[in-house]
């Protein structure tokens, strides 16, 4: 089985209750999980939350959810304890939950790799940087990658670092340049073994915590996609988010 978890942590210190969060009349998580459902090659999805209030809205929703303890260490812990007793599920997909747009073509282009090649135990997506913006955001995490669409290094900083580029307009035009989704598709095996692993030095300093699996000689195959998603992280992007569900509710409307 192909499972879609995603996690719910209800105290994010910078947007409180998040997975509450209104975006057009319903919650935030509810939408991630909506959206997550037009996958076509997740088998299920599961919601793992740490909020009885969350469990409400969501069990009330008629969503399949779990209470996970509060005070699991990350979204990658929060699902491990999700699913230990779930031994059908082989392929395991990290949805963010603070992802409410995400597109279910890019949840399966992400889990494509691991059908075909049996070598590959995690996968990711990156897509190239457009805007100045998003090379100087630090909240944008940053990957590099080789030649067979492996990940060397992800950073909060713009990498690679473009030499001969005078201005970042100019570094954007003359590298490809690509920012981290941070959706995740793990063989089993691996999300357990990415778990049981102690945080590392590089995790530490760039707060990224895939930066752990590089380290310890874990391999993540990058997806390129030309799809885009809305991370909400903040008030702002909680505002952005929910101007653009207004400006795609407007064309739905006109079209109808």
């Amino acid at each position: 089985m192909i499972l879609g978890v995603i996690p719910a942590r209800f105290s994010s210190s910078r947007l409180p209750g998040k997975p509450l969060a209104d975006i057009g009349g319903m919650p935030m998580i509810l939408r991630t999980y909506e959206s997550a459902k037009r996958s076509k090659l997740l088998d299920d999805v599961l919601i793992a939350v740490d909020d009885e209030r969350v469990f409400e809205v969501v069990n009330k929703h008629g969503a399949n959810v779990k209470m996970t303890p509060k005070d699991l260490p990350s979204g990658s812990d929060r699902i491990a304890y999700a699913v230990k007793n779930l031994r059908s599920a082989k392929i395991i997909v990290n949805i963010q939950g603070d992802e409410p747009f995400i597109s279910g073509r890019m949840i399966d282009e992400a889990i494509e790799p691991l059908l075909f090649d049996k070598s590959i135990q995690v996968s990711t997506l990156a897509k190239r940087i457009q805007t100045v913006s998003e090379l100087k955001s630090a909240s944008i995490p940053k990957v590099v990658f080789d030649y067979e669409n492996y990940a060397l290094y992800f950073s909060r900083s713009p990498i690679p670092f473009v030499r001969d580029a005078r201005t970042n307009l100019e570094k954007i035009n003359k590298a490809e340049i690509y920012k981290h989704i941070g959706l995740y598709v793990f063989r089993r095996e691996a999300l357990f073994k990415f778990t049981s692993l102690e945080q590392t030095d590089l995790e530490k300093t760039e707060k990224l915590e895939q930066l752990r699996m590089l380290e310890n000689g874990m391999k993540i195959k990058i997806v390129v996609t030309e799809h885009e998603s809305i991370s909400v992280d903040t008030p702002e992007d909680l505002e952005k988010a929910r101007n653009y569900f207004k400006l795609i509710s407007k064309g739905k409307n006109e079209n109808t």
